[in-house]
Parts: C-alpha cells; sequence; structure tokens
C-alpha cells in the first residue's frame, strides 16, 4: 500500500511541477488602456497583476478570416472642416488617422462616386442630359476637396488603397431626374409625386442608360488613375434599399444585377483591374441579396459584399451561403453628432458582430467634421475628430476605439476564435503576435484572465476601460 501511495504522490508532484513550469503568467507585454479621462495610456502588467478564475481562452491555431484593414471615408464637408486651421494643426490631424507609425495606420478608405450626404451640395460628374457618350464627364468638382484631401492622405501613406461608391448616378439617368428620392422640404425641391417606392427601380433601366452608366464607372476610375489615384474597388451603390432626401437611388436586385453585369464588362473591356462589389448592403432580408448572388452572370463579376447599418442582420447569411466572398463593415453606424462614449460602445458592440461574421475590413464613416457634425441636408452625425467652434482639435471616443484596433491589427493579421462572448475579441499578426482587445463595461474595475496556450495574463481593467494586449508568442 505504501510503495502505491508513494507512486500517486510522485505523479502528482510531476504533474503540479509541469503545470507549474508551462503554465505561467506572461509578466511583460505591450498594454495601452483608455478611459475618459485618461486616453491611450501604456501600462505595466507586472504593476497590476492578479489572480482570477475568470480566464478567457484565446487559441493561436483556431485562425478565421484574414484582416485586411482599416479605415474611414473622405467627404468634402471633412476637407473643408481641416482647412478651418492652420496648415500645422492639419498636418497633425491628417498624421493621427494616416502615419503608419503612430497614427491609427489606415490602410483602406472610402470616397464617393460623385455626391453624397457630406457634399457641400448636390454634384455629379455629368450633368448634361442624354450624353450617353460621357463627351461631357468630369471630375473637376472632385480637384476643389476630395482629391487634396486623398492626395494629402497618401502623402503620410503611399500605400494607401481607395474604394468608391456612388450615392446616386446623374440625375437624368433617374426616372424623377432628381439627386433626391424622398421629399423634404426643409433640404430639397423634389415634388411629392416623383417620389420612389422601396423594392422599385428608380433608374432607368434601358441598355443604353446602363451602358452609359457604366462608362461613367470607367471613366472615374481613369480620371482618378490619371490624378496618381488608383480606385481598387467599386461598390455600385451606396445604400440601394434607402429612399434619401439626399443624394440616393433605389434599385431591386434584378436591376442591381444588371448593373453589376453593365459594369463588369466594361471594366473588362476597358482593361481595368478594378473590384466590383455588391454593397453598400443596408438591409437585413436575405431575399435582397440571393437573386443577385446567384445570377451567375453577375456573380462573375463579384470579389465582395460591403454592409452597414441593417445590413449587419444578413452578413451571417452571405458568410455562411457564400464562404469564397470578401466581406467589409462600409460605414459605422453614426450616431446623432454626440460622439460620447455610448457612442464608442455600441460602435465597439458593431466590430464585436462583423468581425465574428467574417469581415476582412471595418470602415469609420466621417473621420473629421466642423463642430456642427451636421450634413447640408440635415442630419448631425459623429466623427472621429471635432474641429471645435473656437478651432481646436478634439479626438471624439471613437478616435481612440479605432486606434485600440488599427494601430495593432496590421494587414494579413487573422481573426481568432476566443473562448467568451464578453467584450473580448483577439487577432494573430504575422510573426507570431496576438492582439487581444477587451472593453471592460462596468463602471467598476474587474479582474480578467486571458489564456494564450500555456501562458496568462491576469490582470485588474479599470471600470469602463477599453484595453489592448499585445502578447508575443
Amino acid at each position: 500500500m505504501r510503495k502505491k501511495t508513494n507512486l500517486l504522490f510522485i505523479v502528482f508532484i510531476a504533474v503540479f511541477q509541469s503545470v507549474h513550469l508551462f503554465s505561467q503568467d506572461i509578466q511583460s507585454a505591450e498594454w495601452i488602456c483608455t478611459t475618459d479621462n485618461a486616453p491611450w495610456v501604456k501600462n505595466n502588467i507586472s504593476e497590476k497583476r492578479v489572480q482570477t478564475s475568470t480566464l478567457i481562452q484565446i487559441d493561436p491555431a483556431k485562425t478565421l478570416q484574414t484582416i485586411e484593414g482599416f479605415g474611414g471615408c473622405f467627404n468634402e464637408l471633412g476637407w473643408d472642416a481641416l482647412n478651418s486651421i492652420s496648415y500645422t494643426e492639419k498636418q497633425a490631424v491628417l498624421n493621427s488617422l494616416f502615419n503608419p507609425a503612430s497614427g491609427c495606420k489606415f490602410t483602406i478608405c472610402r470616397m464617393p462616386l460623385g455626391a453624397n450626404d457630406y457634399s457641400v451640395n448636390w454634384y455629379s460628374h455629368n450633368e448634361t442630359p442624354g450624353d450617353y457618350e460621357m463627351e461631357h464627364f468630369s471630375i473637376a468638382r472632385d480637384r476643389l476637396r476630395l482629391i487634396p484631401y486623398i492626395k494629402a492622405a497618401k502623402e503620410i501613406r503611399p500605400d494607401l488603397k481607395i474604394w468608391a461608391s456612388p450615392w446616386c448616378p446623374p440625375s437624368w439617368m433617374k426616372k424623377n431626374n432628381h439627386y433626391a428620392c424622398r421629399t423634404d422640404a426643409n433640404s430639397n425641391d423634389l415634388s411629392a409625386d416623383k417620389q420612389g417606392t422601396e423594392m422599385e427601380d428608380l433608374f432607368v433601366l434601358d441598355d443604353r442608360t446602363l451602358s452609359a452608366y457604366a462608362l461613367y464607372f470607367s471613366k472615374f476610375i481613369q480620371e482618378y488613375k490619371r490624378e496618381g489615384i488608383n480606385i481598387y474597388a467599386v461598390h455600385v451603390q451606396n445604400e440601394p434599399n434607402s429612399c434619401q432626401n439626399f443624394p440616393s437611388c433605389i434599385w431591386t436586385p434584378e436591376g442591381l444585377s444588371l448593373l453589376i453585369k453593365q459594369v463588369g464588362a466594361q471594366f473588362k473591356e476597358d482593361g481595368l483591374e478594378t473590384e466590383v462589389w455588391l454593397g453598400t448592403i443596408e438591409r437585413p432580408q436575405p431575399e435582397r441579396v440571393d437573386p443577385i448572388l446567384s445570377d451567375p452572370e453577375a456573380r462573375k463579376y463579384i470579389t465582395g459584399v460591403g454592409f452597414q447599418w441593417a445590413g449587419k442582420g444578413v452578413i451571417g447569411h452571405v458568410n455562411k451561403t457564400y464562404p469564397e466572398l470578401k466581406l467589409m463593415q462600409t460605414e459605422t453606424e453614426c450616431g446623432r453628432g454626440t460622439n460620447d462614449r455610448a457612442a464608442m460602445e455600441h460602435t465597439f458592440s458593431l466590430m464585436k458582430h462583423y468581425f465574428k461574421n467574417g469581415i476582412s475590413t471595418y470602415e469609420y464613416w466621417n473621420m473629421v467634421l466642423n463642430h456642427t457634425g451636421k450634413s447640408q441636408w440635415g442630419w448631425k452625425q459623429n466623427s472621429m475628430i471635432t474641429i471645435t467652434k473656437d478651432l481646436k482639435v478634439r479626438y471624439n471616443p471613437e478616435f481612440y476605439l479605432m486606434k485600440h484596433f488599427s494601430y495593432f491589427i496590421k494587414p494579413s493579421a487573422r481573426f481568432l476564435d476566443v473562448s467568451s462572448d464578453e467584450n473580448c475579441l483577439a487577432f494573430l499578426n504575422p510573426g507570431n503576435e496576438i492582439i487581444i482587445i477587451y472593453y471592460n463595461e462596468n463602471d467598476e474595475p474587474v479582474n480578467r484572465g486571458f489564456e494564450i496556450g500555456t501562458d496568462t495574463i491576469q490582470v485588474e481593467l479599470q471600470g469602463k476601460s477599453l484595453n489592448t494586449f499585445v502578447v508575443k508568442i
């Protein structure tokens, strides 16, 4: 009996030593923490180590989709806001967004093809009725704001990728001959009898007009290339189901399929390598995307699908049904101009949802706005950065949220499966570097542990704090 007891004791000691040797606390890792009063503070793990039974397992072997990058949208009103401050201040703001060493390190950004709701006013690149050959096509308007904005960013980040989407085609290509879809006495002159109806095509769906619109897309890409700006992708319509008082156009799935076929064929004929995406989808119904993605003639041109707003309700279906397609979150929900922590918390919940449903790219909306935050059509919205009424630069909570992701997560990183549905996301960077992002939504501090293979981080996290850990494995 004594020999058996001794043997068990020896086995127990061996197991204990094995656990002690190979399961140990990580003593040092990069840790950045943001709270309301102290944004972007470097913490020391050894100073805040605790013991906790709340462990979130992160398995570096369970890799999911590849991450391509983060960004925002170049809008005319953003450039006007930037030009209200000094050159030095403007460069500092641009560096805070694009600098590949110290800024948000944005790699992929959006722009409008023609006017959107954050343009100074309505315009398209060809408002000459009946010009099907696009003889009067011009990007002269963009040389005033959008092109300088993009070029200023590319001076800091030369490899910045740009994609474009139209909010509205030239007005003469629409059945109502107007940029808007919904009448609003306070913001447009569209008569009530010319309003659109959701799930009906407002575009004139004849061969000649579709062909002219495809040529419009192609001319845009070619003219931007002459400016030294490569448009790597187009999403064929911003929110094709939303009838707005600002530039907009509604389409049926069948109409969008026709447009995608025409644009894809035009790009092929013109030797353009620009990708064609189905986007930006803002409704949750599968029946609004399936007819397009199941049309083989349209599908052969589609690289990926972009989602925003209520489109988050259909992304899981698309990810599961069409796993070969790339997925993108194209526009963070813009709020009502509060620019507060509640807005940041909502955006964090969106990021969780989109990454867990397969996206490769996450895009903010307005990177910079003035103190009003207001579009020319009356909607006050959030921005990452605000130029205040007294011309000071204010970095809002969503700026730091985006930076907690984009500063650390490199292109080609892989999204990782984690064991908990808490506010935790993890990524595997090239070079075996784990990025852990955790938001403590509680008012009080909490103790949390992150188990990476046989190693752990166990720390106390401040109340209402956003935390990023960088761990080399």
